[in-house]
This record gives structure tokens, sequence and C-alpha cells, in this order.
């Protein structure tokens, strides 16, 4: 008998650690730049004596100021043309860049992205094909997430860092250190493009998702004490874009849909990466709060308290069905699944052993998140039709786990709530900078405790989801928690107990 959802390893939650490195543009920046600089100094006969050694460390001290840029500001979607200005800038001011370099810089990048990632990644981890790089070298180009997959954003980094590193290196090999027009170059140039991205992110950078002010706890009435559901079922389908979830077939969540809550307007958190999107639904807060900004968790755990804490304290229970990354944001709360199967078998397995924590734990909450959609995304593209196929997978699967609550007779009293956490975009699925097909995703609520048949128009942020699961099950709000109860969504909500419509309005553009 197959193994319904297997654990993710030890080694797996590490290697998918070390990938993030590779994988999230801020840390790949840095390596990929000096890691192909280096090899390429040394191809052509570099370190030859000492003086070289300590010519290109000089090289590398005079670039760390850019990679501090670099790393500080994302130069989110079209933003990401004016990283060209510096390039150009630089060339005209210092003549004589090293093309060779610059064309293994891009054959380096391209292979990597295509052949590396595109190819070998996708077929050892999910089973994609060995011909993927025939149409992914497509998907890199028009690629526009926070990824080192997008080329429009990597190369121009790219090509200054190696440019700026061998010019300072060559510099010091000659002089044996650096006159003082290229003092005056390293400072003034360093300083005019940290001031120039941060007015171009101040000036132009207008389209982050509003955010809610206050916390809960300090505007919205405490939980019921007779809870309106005895459990609460989040089922979150990874990275299904909401116009292509309309395209698929779905009978199962076109019914729960009809029969409960629709929010058409939900929106996902900046950046939407999975793991910070996870952490801002759990907490009710924001990045810079719970202090997840991307995939890559440099420190564990959240900073803030979590849904699941809040059940802790009145001695209930949740657990998370997720992949390795997301233990870095909720630690033991993450009941981990691998990655590593068959795309076409994830879900199913992952379904499985949402049924057996059922079975075996029965928790008050317990979040499902759904891989093979996403997967299928990163690997194929959105407008691929198996990454349709795959949300009309996720549509059965749902079927058949409301199918088996009904006859274990759990369904009466169970709220389920299913979403995306963020879209994708065209490319190769991305997801961050809040891209066409991002910003808005699927959400709705059946079940215990939730009205039937609504369809709610109001603007609102997955952040409101932890303080709804408290409401739902009778349990304190996560302390941090900003988004408000979707009180839209509640069948026997009394108006008595409702905020002002705009005490909890989101601040920012929408």
């Amino acid at each position: 008998m197959e193994h319904p959802g297997k654990r993710a390893s030890r080694v797996e939650i590490v290697l998918a650690r070390c990938w993030n490195v590779l994988n999230e543009g801020k840390p790949f920046t840095p390596v990929m730049a000096l890691g192909v600089a280096i090899a390429y100094f040394v191809a052509v006969g570099g370190f030859s004596d000492g003086s070289s050694a300590r010519a290109v460390a000089v090289g590398l001290a005079a670039t760390l100021p850019l990679f501090v840029v670099f790393y500080t500001f994302d130069f989110p979607l079209f933003l990401r043309n004016y990283l060209w200005l510096p390039v150009v800038a630089f060339a005209l001011l210092r003549p004589g860049v090293d093309v060779v370099l610059w064309l293994v810089v891009a054959a380096v990048y391209f292979f990597f992205t295509v052949f590396v990632w595109g190819t070998l990644y996708y077929r050892l981890r999910i089973g994609t094909p060995w011909t993927n790089f025939r149409h992914f070298w497509k998907l890199v180009l028009k690629n526009s997430d926070s990824t080192s997959g997008n080329a429009q954003e990597q190369l121009p980094k790219l090509l200054l860092l190696t440019a700026w590193w061998d010019h300072f290196r060559r510099v010091d090999a000659l002089s044996g250190g650096w006159p003082a027009d290229e003092l005056y170059l390293a400072v003034g140039f360093a300083a005019g493009l940290a001031v120039y991205a941060w007015w171009l992110h101040r000036s132009l950078f207008d389209w982050k998702p509003a955010q809610y002010r206050g916390y809960v706890r300090d505007r919205e009435p405490p939980a019921p004490a007779e809870p309106p559901a005895d459990r609460v079922v989040v089922v979150v389908i990874d990275g299904m874009r909401k116009d292509r979830f309309f395209e698929a077939h779905t009978p199962v969540m076109d019914v729960l849909r009809r029969d409960g809550t629709e929010f058409v307007r939900m929106e996902t958190v900046y950046p939407a990466r999975t793991v910070v999107c996870f952490s801002s639904m759990m907490t009710g807060t924001y990045p810079e709060e719970h202090g997840i900004r991307s995939n890559m968790v440099w420190r564990l755990g959240v900073r803030v308290e979590t849904i699941f804490d809040a059940l802790r304290k009145v001695g209930k229970k949740g657990r998370l069905l997720g992949i390795a990354h997301l233990i870095d944001a909720m630690g033991d709360d993450v009941d981990s699944v691998t990655a590593v199967m068959p795309n076409d078998e994830a879900d199913r397995r992952i379904m499985e052993r949402a049924i057996r924590i059922m079975e075996e734990e029965c928790p008050d909450l317990l979040v499902v998140q759904l891989i093979a959609t996403d997967q299928t995304g990163h690997s194929l593209g959105v407008f691929s039709d198996a990454y349709v196929r795959k949300i009309e997978e996720a549509d059965a699967l749902i079927g058949a786990f409301v199918d088996w609550l009904r006859g274990r007779g759990l369904w009466e009293r169970t709220a389920l709530v299913v979403c995306a956490d963020h879209g994708q975009s065209d490319g190769i699925g991305g997801h961050a900078h809040l891209d066409e097909g991002e910003r808005y995703v699927p959400f709705w609520m059946c079940g215990s405790g939730i009205a039937r048949g609504r369809v709610v128009e109001r603007r609102h942020s997955i952040v409101s989801l932890a303080a709804t699961i408290a409401w739902l099950l009778g349990v304190p709000y996560p302390s941090h928690a900003r988004g408000p109860v979707l009180w839209e969504a509640l069948a026997e909500a009394e108006e008595g107990v409702k905020p002002a419509v705009d005490a909890m309005e989101p601040v920012g553009k929408a």
C-alpha cells in the first residue's frame, strides 16, 4: 500500500533551505555574480601570485555596497527596466568592460535557470519531461517574480556586479591601490545607486496592497463562548490563479461556493511568496510584523503569535499539513509532506494524509496545502492545459474529502474554507510582485456557522483568515492579528457585535 503523503525527511528540509539560496533572487544575485566572476578569473589564469588574491578580495570589498543596494530594494515589475541605466552609466564612465565575461555570465545564468532548474530540478522533484527546457527558456524571459528566474531583473544586476568587481580587481592589480579618481567613483557611484533605487521605489512603487490599522483584539468583540463550529478545515490550493480557476471544470467547488459565502475581491499580501502568505494567513498580520519576507527564511519562526498558539491557550489543537518550506515559519505546527514525488500523485497523497490526521488526531483546525497546481504553473506555465487539469483534480479531491467528513458524521459542525495563498503570473508561474494574475485570489467559506448564498464584493485581505478562524472556534484572536473577522460570511453574527465598517478599513492604495 502506498504511504499517504510521506513526511519530508531532515535531508529534504535542509536541501529545501539550500535551494532557496539559489531560488530566491536576493541571495542568488551575489552568489551567481561572484561565483561566475571568480571562476572566470581562474579559468583565464588568475591567482598566479599573492597580489592576484589580494586584488580579488579588494574587488569583492568594492562590490559589497552594490550587493547591499540590490538586497534592500526589489525593483519589481517595470522598475526592473530602470536597472539598465546604471549598467550603461558604468560602461560609459569606465569603457573597456570585459565583454567575454559578460557573455559567460549570461550563458551560465541561462544554463542554470533553463537546464539545472527548469529541466533537471523539476525532473528529479516532480517528474517533468527531460525536454522541459524547450519551453522553459521562454518562461524565464517573461517571468516577473522575485526569484532567480526573473531574467529581466537578474541580468542587468549580474552584468553590473561582475563588471564592477572586475574593474576594481584590475585597478588594484595594476596600481597596488586605488587612485583618487577610482575611490571617488566607487563611493559616488554606490551612493548614487542607493539614492536612485530609493527614489524609484518611493516615486513609482505604488501598488502594494492596503494594510489594516490596529489590532483585532482592540477593535472587535471577543470570540463567542459557544463557537459556531466544532472544527475548521482550510484547503489552500497553492498558486491557483483566479481567472484560470473559472476556466476549469470544478463542479464540487462551484456547489460549495454557492452554498456558502464567496469573497470576490480577496487580496493576497506583498510579497506574494508562499511562506510569506501562509505566515500572514496564520498570524493575521503582515511581513513587516511577523518577520517572514520571502521563502528564504534567515531567522526561523514567525515573530508573533499564530492561530495555532491561540488554540493552545484554550486547550485546542491545530495542524498545518504542507511542504518543508512552511516549517521555517510555522515550526512544529507543521505536519510536513515531501515535495519530492510525481506531480500527478502529490495532491492525492496529501489529501490521503489529511484524512489520516483527521482519523488519528481530529484537530480543531486543519490547514491543508495542495501543491500540484502551483508546481505545474512553475514548471509548465499557468497557461498550459496541465495547469487547469490540476485545479480540476483538486476539485475532485476536495469533493472526496467532504464526502469522507459526511460519512464520519463530522460535516455538520465543520466550517470549510477553500482559497489560494496567491495567484500566478505568466512566465514560470511567478508570484511575489503582484503582476497580473497574482493579486486577487479565489476565497470562499461554507459549512457550520457560514452564511449561505452570499457574494461579498467589498475588498478584503487574506490576513483576515486568522481572526475569522478564531471567531468560528471560539478562541482568542492571535495577539498581532490586524485583519478583521470576515463578518459578511458569518450566519449568526448579530448586528450589534459588528464594528463600524470604516473602523478596520485598509490603509493604502487599492
